[in-house]
């Protein structure tokens, strides 16, 4: 029957090419973290000088983790990046331990960080939308609690949802912020190809806003504008503790780089396009993120990009004159792919593992005809939700940084198992071996000096949650305890989202 041969076709497809490719991880590297992070790593390195040393520094060790990623993509051909690499380096090892820090992985990326990371950038989006319209909208005499609270219900306008209590809100501030998470969600329910268009197209803008930046820097050198740089070193911090915290900010806006091995399974010869695109687009991105930074200090001091709101603003209303306006609408159309192409892949990662059973059934299933894990993308959009509304940026970029880099560790330590235990596989990209030690040895640093210099409660509910995902393995991955409501629940979503499960779970 043609009903039943149906969903035997149904599963992601490879549509995306090198370029595409590119642009998915300049999509997730470029967002708010260039505009947001320059202030915090500039206050903890304490000199513009080692501010500077630490942005390019942070590219480096960016590349270094892209290219131990790179090789594992290419020995494990499939999508989930990090959750992909544990599953098949220490699932055989032991019954209980062994599938035990895939499930912690994702348990982790899917339930708390990417959510998080979207919250952070939404709400970033919407300051970025808001302050250079302050006065055409009547809010330059708003206080500061009041426009943060604003800056809240816009995010949540995002959702598309209707609230009577936002019904104050200028209809110029709604139109301009209009279903920000919404329309992010249902461009991702809706089709790959259309993610892939927009992602490209908001990929040229958010290099095309770093260049003006870039330029405009350019310019104030070239008209003498050295003085904020003239302190060079002077301050540097040399506690453990401020450099750990400095590099942990610079390091959050470079996350991204394994955003391609995140979505593996889609993408068109992935041996060969995963290193290539990881090669281009890492050493491009740094070289924006240093100048943009250099740029930035021309005409900002030390004190003024510290207690900036928004340092990409405050630049444009003083380099740029009446062109200011380009750089709040390249930071918002940043933050918007940024935000898409995060939520794009960590549904995957919900895919992969719950194909493995490590996740419920339901976010394994793929929509007849759209070809999208539907109900994984609407569970991220609920979580989203619920960071915006209690989400603090700078208390989660720290929180994030450090659930990242454990992971990142990781991986590293699967790709030096699976050199041990399938010495023999073809690699068409080998990383000279120096490189994950190197890797490794950067992600136990950035895990542990900032915990023991500064033991913040962050760091221990970070650690509280990794092991309340222990609680949750234990019962349901390992002892395969299944409630009777699962069964329901596995045919409403079915019914609402026109779902079947994948064709490598039927065959």
């Amino acid at each position: 029957m043609t009903v039943a041969a149906e969903p035997k076709s149904a599963g992601l497809k490879r549509e995306m090419g090198l370029m595409s490719a590119i642009n998915v991880i300049i999509s997730v590297m470029i967002g708010s973290g260039i505009f947001v992070s320059p202030t915090a790593a500039l206050r903890y390195s304490g000199s513009v000088g080692f501010c500077l040393v630490v942005w390019t520094v942070c590219g480096g060790i960016s590349l270094l983790g892209a290219l131990c990623f790179a090789e594992l993509g290419t020995v494990v051909p499939r999508s989930g990046a990090e959750y992909a690499y544990l599953i098949e380096a220490f699932k055989k090892s032991h019954s209980f331990w062994g599938p035990l820090p895939s499930f912690i992985c994702a348990w982790v990326y899917v339930m708390i960080l990417r959510p998080a990371e979207i919250a952070v950038i939404i709400l970033t989006f919407a300051e970025y939308s808001i302050l250079p319209f302050r006065h055409l909208l009547g809010l330059e005499h708003m206080p500061a609690e009041d426009l943060h609270l604003l800056i809240k219900l816009i995010g949540i306008l995002g959702l598309g949802k209707t609230n009577s209590s936002v019904a104050s809100i200028p209809p110029m501030t709604s139109f301009v912020i209009f279903s920000i998470l919404g329309i992010i969600t249902y461009i991702n329910l809706s089709s790959v190809k259309l993610y892939v268009t927009i992602n490209n197209v908001f990929g040229f803008c958010k290099v095309f806003a770093c260049l003006v930046v870039i330029f405009g820097g350019i310019y104030q050198l070239a008209i003498g504008n050295t003085e904020n740089l003239a302190g060079g070193f002077q301050g540097t911090n040399t506690s453990p503790g401020h450099i750990a915290l400095a590099f942990y900010n610079g390091l959050w806006a470079y996350d991204g780089w394994s955003s391609v091995t995140t979505i593996t399974e889609e993408i068109k010869k992935p041996e060969v396009n995963i290193p290539r695109s990881i090669m281009i687009a890492v050493p491009i991105i740094t070289g924006l993120y240093v100048f943009m930074n250099l740029a930035y200090m021309t005409v900002l001091s030390m004190g003024e990009m510290i207690a900036s709101e928004a340092v990409g603003i405050d630049f444009g209303d003083r380099a740029l004159g009446s062109f200011s306006f380009v750089i709040p609408l390249g930071v918002a159309l940043a933050t918007f792919g940024c935000a898409l192409s995060i939520q794009f892949g960590v549904t995957r990662l919900c895919y992969v593992a719950s194909q493995e059973g490590q996740m419920l059934e339901p976010l394994s299933y793929i929509h007849v005809r759209r070809s999208t894990p539907a109900p994984a993308v609407a569970m991220q959009g609920v979580l989203a939700l619920a960071f915006i509304l209690v989400g603090n940026i700078e208390t989660l970029i720290e929180f994030a940084s450090f659930l990242i880099w454990f992971f990142y560790g990781a991986a590293v330590v699967a790709l030096l198992a699976l050199r041990r235990t399938q010495p023999n596989v073809h690699r068409p990209y080998k990383v000279p071996l120096i490189v994950p030690y190197i890797t490794l040895a950067v992600s136990v640093f950035l895990s542990i000096v900032p915990v023991i210099s500064d033991p913040s409660p962050k760091y221990l509910f970070a650690v509280a949650f990794i092991l309340s995902g222990v609680l949750v393995y234990t019962p349901f991955i390992y002892y395969k305890v299944r409630p009777r409501w699962i069964n329901k629940l596995t045919f409403i979503i079915q019914v609402l989202f026109e779902v079947v499960p994948s064709s490598s779970k039927l065959d």
